[in-house]
């Protein structure tokens, strides 16, 4: 017997009719899923706007969010009572992409999180279908669940730093247990580009260590860098070069940062600007 999100949400008296279904994905720069993992504050902010042009689409009161985690695979995001303010104002900023809203074609939502089913947030994933592109779909559109993972559910081995090889697209779904490796672990890492072979050379000394660099690149596709923003967003392929030790400062790790660019010559060939 197939369990869908449908029985869940009858299972929480939640009318179906009454319901949304939005399976948000990587676009313009910006994946989705990657910006909730960094903190649902970002998320909502983001979901709060939207095209005028689709407010039929919205009208529903209660929203279901998802987001794109490879082919139809979606993670459940959580519930939202979503009400519509109107248009945006000309003072208005995405606080996402940075970039000024049109109160011609952009509306406004309030987004206030449900505490139903927000045990299966980050945890629930369904199968959106065969229709991916239809990321607005009616409560009563089934979606078979394909994982539940449980709580504290780790998943493989962390391979160690430098065998760890992923990507921009992979690092929002990286087990928990890696993530909590990548967050403590600091020094430089590569991006390398999967079509011109292009690299990058980066430094993590901050807190929240190379997780919280390559979350970044995964959430805008550039993380702040001057080359990386004039291209097109590309699925850079990620590794860690070098791991900085306990003691190491900051100063430390940007020398191990200049080492590997002059090694690499990733300025005369590569990705870096300085």
């Amino acid at each position: 017997m197939t369990i869908t999100f449908q029985s869940l949400l009858e299972e929480a008296e939640i009318p179906l009719n009454e319901v949304a279904l939005l399976r948000h994905r990587p676009q313009g720069g910006i994946d989705p899923l990657a910006l909730w993992r960094s903190g649902t504050s970002a998320f909502e902010a983001y979901q709060s706007f939207q095209l005028r042009t689709r407010r039929a689409h919205f009208r529903r009161p209660i929203w279901a969010a998802f987001a794109a985690a490879g082919g139809s695979r979606s993670a459940f995001l959580g519930l939202y009572e979503a009400t519509l303010l109107g248009a945006v104002d000309v003072t208005d900023i995405d606080p996402v992409g940075g970039v000024a809203l049109n109160p011609e074609i952009h509306d406004r939502y309030t987004c206030v999180r449900r505490e139903a089913l927000s045990e299966y947030c980050g945890r629930l994933f369904v199968d959106w279908g065969r229709s991916p592109r239809a990321w607005v779909q009616r409560g009563t559109s089934t979606k078979p669940i394909t994982e539940l993972r449980a709580d504290g559910d780790e998943g493989p081995e962390f391979p160690g730093y430098i065998s760890l090889v992923t990507s921009m697209s992979e690092v929002s779904c990286l087990p928990e247990k890696w993530v909590y490796f990548l967050k403590q672990g600091r020094g430089v890492y590569l991006l390398t580009c999967p079509t011109s072979g292009k690299t990058y050379v980066g430094k993590a000394d901050g807190n929240g260590g190379f997780w919280s660099r390559w979350i970044a690149y995964a959430a805008d596709g550039h993380g702040g860098n001057t080359r990386l923003k004039s291209r097109e967003r590309t699925n850079y392929r990620i590794s860690i070069l070098e791991v900085a030790g306990s003691g190491a400062s900051e100063g430390d790790i940007l020398r191990m940062e200049e080492r590997w660019k002059q090694k690499l010559m990733s300025r005369e060939w590569g990705l870096n600007a300085n």
